[in-house]
């Protein structure tokens, strides 16, 4: 099994984020891509609906012979990854907002999470921030339009930086120093981000570390590569493969998938 790929989905385009991280840290492995576009965002989707998309996505990529399976959205983690991991046999990492180091470095006490409706108003997602953010002013803002804008390749557009602005401004009144990224798209807007944030606002995202989670697991589970030939990476999207490819960068093919 140790050829097999990795299988990564999310709920569109925003995971490439996370798979960009793995395929630096673990440039030998063959790895799988499933864009579930059409779905998107899960955000707003109920906690029944997030699941079923889940286990539509898990079966396809362990169709696929994936030998472990990462789940790029912070929405379907933090929803749906503990019936997954209870269901299936081989092993999942999740993704959730990387509060953790946000709380325990923050100077002001104020940190912000942008994410989205399905993550914030999820059970582990609380338990989470309970856990980690005693004493501490804790701005969330759900994201609302900015995956639509980004599945439309509309990332450096007017419309996405007038709703970053409104979505910044109460966490710039609370006098944060830490922004939490709380969905995988959201990395593609920090050239905007830096453009809007003051130069003492760090912000985080998780994806280095899932990546080192990924390989962490592969190593326990004597699953990583050992063949050093050139590695197989395959992208599927039920939405418009011209965006999944555009945000590749590296002219990999991409398959319209209908499903």
């Amino acid at each position: 099994m140790n050829a097999n790929p990795i299988g990564v989905f999310d709920s569109g385009i925003g995971g490439t984020s996370i798979w960009k991280e793995i395929n630096m840290l673990l440039p030998h492995e063959n790895t799988i891509y499933l864009a579930d576009s059409a779905n998107a965002p899960y955000g707003p989707k109920g906690k029944e609906a997030i699941i079923n998309l889940s286990i539509k996505n898990t079966e396809y990529l362990i169709n696929k012979g994936c030998k472990l399976i990462v789940v790029a959205c912070n929405t379907a983690t933090t929803n749906a990854i503990s019936l997954l991991r209870k269901n299936y046999q081989i092993p999942f990492i999740g993704i959730e907002p990387a509060i953790k180091p946000a709380a325990l470095n923050s100077k002001t006490k104020a940190v912000g999470i942008l994410a989205t409706k399905g993550t914030l108003s999820s059970e582990l997602f609380n338990t989470t921030t309970s856990l980690y953010a005693h004493g501490l002013t804790v701005v969330e803002q759900v994201g609302e339009g900015l995956v639509e804008l980004i599945e439309m390749g509309k990332i450096d557009s007017e419309e996405t930086k007038t709703l970053l602005k409104m979505y910044l401004k109460p966490m710039l009144d609370a006098n944060i120093d830490y922004l939490v990224l709380g969905c995988t798209h959201y990395p593609y807007l920090m050239p905007l981000l830096l453009e809007l944030l003051p130069k003492h606002v760090k912000i985080i995202d998780s994806g280095e570390a899932v990546a080192r989670q990924t390989k962490a697991v592969l190593e326990k589970n004597d699953l990583l590569n050992s063949s050093i030939s050139n590695p197989k990476n395959q992208f599927f999207t039920n939405g418009n493969p011209e965006i999944l490819k555009a945000i590749l960068e590296n002219g990999f093919e991409v398959n319209y998938l209908d499903f």
